[in-house]
């Protein structure tokens, strides 16, 4: 749900890797070129058929946006496994910055899709370097957030297929760390990201 440019290459990367993607968004003509041009992994729906459609729901939307998803999936999102790359930014999300700020964007997110099993992922790398990390060796880490065992192991396995190596930082609480101009942005080893999320509370 959401297909600009990070849930864009996430599908494009996931589709090359031999995973089924099915892009949604409000621009449905933008995610049929979309998946026209990944090839046939891809496939395009609105985003109740993509809630449908997958084991595992990619939410990437401005984080204003994210009351709207959980209004409009509503029961769609009970039980599925959600990995949130949403950041509550205040130059473009406006008044629901401070709230998803105090609350921290992991419970925050939580809270505005009831039911789901949030894992937090992706949230402070730039989606160029995304497409990229697969041809990198060493492996950079990429540091997850959640409290759902099986579903961290299955968006482990999905952090692996794009290239990068996950490292569980702690329960959703830390999700409020994967955020933009934290320490845990960027690009990092598996060991930087541990070393860093053991100073954090």
């Amino acid at each position: 749900v959401g297909s600009g440019r990070v849930g864009g290459t996430l599908g494009r990367v996931w589709a090359n890797a031999g995973h089924q993607v099915m892009f949604s968004s409000l621009d449905l003509e933008h995610d049929r070129k979309l998946a026209a041009d990944v090839g046939p992994n891809a496939s395009a729906g609105a985003p109740r058929e993509a809630a449908r459609f997958g084991d595992v729901l990619v939410v990437s939307v401005p984080y204003h946006a994210l009351p709207a998803v959980g209004k409009d999936l509503g029961e769609l999102l009970k039980g599925k496994i959600v990995l949130d790359t949403s950041n509550p930014i205040e130059s473009r999300d406006g008044e629901i910055v401070k709230w998803a700020m105090e609350k921290g964007a992991g419970l925050a997110s939580a809270e505005l899709l009831p039911g789901a099993r949030i894992v937090r992922a992706f949230n402070a790398v730039g989606y160029m370097r995304m497409a990229e990390a697969a041809k990198s060796q060493p492996r950079m880490g990429m540091p997850i957030a959640g409290d759902d065992p099986k579903a961290i192991a299955v968006v482990s396995g999905l952090v692996r297929d794009i290239g990068y190596e996950p490292v569980l930082v702690g329960s959703l609480a830390f999700g409020r760390h994967l955020t933009p101009r934290q320490p845990l942005a960027g690009e990092r080893s598996p060991e930087e990201i541990r070393k860093i999320a053991a100073t954090l509370k």
